[in-house]
């Protein structure tokens, strides 16, 4: 088979390629395989049980009912929903933004693909842009997404070291550097693999830098504000004419349903639009269908006070615990969990790296995130990017301890060799 050079880059092997394929594969091959990489919510019956209860309602409406599965929306989505959207946002927010500033996806990484080559790679007159990643490690759903070479830049975070184990990442403002060639500067908040939140000074920051350039700052909120609101640290929603901001519905639950929500000015919205009418022609029903009356009622917010966020912040403050039984006198440190649903362990000198640590993880029958992938864009070679792997815990708690168990024996075992 020939490829031609587009089907040589997106046709090959990744680093989210690989996750998901061992998602897929693991439990094939064994049963009985603790999942501890991927990025599947918790199941929370109080909150299944609220959507089952909007999709039965709209399966009873006729109109609704064939409205969801029979019609085609327009490139940009529902225009009905892209209201409710927006004016939820204004009302909480007092953005002023409507629904020419909403525009939905088939989950997040698809409006990423569009938005980020929409902005980098190569220009008109031939010249080159890339994104800059002000801190990394970042999401690895971003990596392959660039069209051309040298897509990404990236930045090294300042480390800072905490008690008990624990340390944080924090924006280096000082030597950050993101080249004359920056197109749009990308963070996700809370950070999918770390569990980081930028806070409030450094988005300020960032946005500053940002107009300065004359670039776009995009804010990736897929485990943010105001819904699923994974987070245990008090920041404030950032939007601006400036800024692009992407919204999820995954995390709440719904990540089957594959919607994204992208809050932009009016003009990078149209052009957004129309390439998802070429990419993806429109998107699909389903979940605006469940999640519009949450959104308009408010009650989206009821169900991640009452349960989302409670369910996450104890089992962050569980699993540190739980790593600091395991793993003793070990030289780890884990990122001090401030959102998401993931703890990034640290093994300081860690022999052999974590894509073989990896490895033998899997063999013992539980899967993590390698995480070398998350380090693109950084021109130099950083030990501390093979040091580190992504261990989500939404599982029952008796798997996440057993696998935390058997992380602390195997790492025990590659530091006595």
């Amino acid at each position: 088979m020939k490829l031609s050079a587009f089907g040589t880059r997106f046709a090959g092997d990744s680093g989210i390629v690989e996750l998901m394929d061992d998602l897929g594969s693991a439990l094939v091959e064994n049963p009985d395989m603790i999942m501890m990489g991927g990025g599947n919510p918790g199941r929370l019956g109080e909150v299944e049980a609220v959507f089952r209860e909007k999709l039965e309602a709209v399966l009873a409406d006729p109109a609704k009912r064939h409205r969801m599965f029979g019609l085609y929306q327009p490139t940009a989505g529902e225009y009905g929903f892209r209201q409710t959207v927006a004016e939820f946002l204004s009302r909480q927010y007092g953005w002023k933004i409507s629904a020419e500033n909403i525009a939905i996806s088939n989950g997040s990484p698809s409006a990423f693909f569009i938005l980020l080559n929409m902005f980098a790679g190569e220009m008109p007159d031939g010249s080159r842009r890339s994104i800059h990643l002000p801190l990394t490690p970042e999401y690895l759903g971003y990596a392959d997404n660039g069209l051309c070479d040298d897509f990404f830049t990236a930045s090294r975070p300042e480390i800072e070291y905490l008690e008990d184990h624990l340390f944080k990442y924090k924006v280096d403002f000082e030597h950050m550097d993101p080249g004359d060639n920056a197109a749009a500067r990308v963070a996700s908040r809370p950070t999918n693999p770390t569990g980081n939140v930028l806070t409030d000074a450094e988005v300020a920051r960032l946005d500053e830098i940002a107009r300065e350039r004359g670039i776009p700052l995009i804010l990736d909120g897929a485990y943010g504000q105001p819904f699923p609101n994974i987070l245990f640290t008090e920041v404030t929603p950032h939007w601006n004419e400036n800024t692009i901001l992407a919204l999820s519905l995954s995390k709440l639950g719904l990540n089957g349903l594959r919607t994204g929500i992208i809050v932009a000015r009016e003009d990078i919205i149209r052009a957004y639009s129309n390439a998802n009418g070429i990419v993806n022609l429109a998107c699909g029903n389903i979940g605006p269908a469940i999640a519009s009356e949450l959104i308009r009622t408010g009650e989206i917010l009821t169900l991640t006070r009452d349960h989302l966020t409670p369910f996450y912040r104890k089992r962050a403050a569980d699993v540190v615990g739980w790593f600091r039984e395991a793993m003793g006198d070990l030289p780890y440190r884990l990122h001090k969990p401030e959102g998401a649903f993931f703890v990034w362990l640290w093994l300081e000198g860690l022999p052999g790296g974590s894509a073989a640590f990896y490895e033998r993880l899997k063999s013992r029958g539980v899967l993590v995130v390698p995480g070398h992938h998350c380090f693109f864009g950084l021109e130099d070679d950083w030990p501390h990017s093979r040091e580190c792997v992504r261990v989500s815990y939404v599982q029952d708690e008796a798997a996440v301890r057993e696998g935390i168990s058997i992380v602390a024996d195997e790492a025990r075992v590659v530091f006595k060799t």
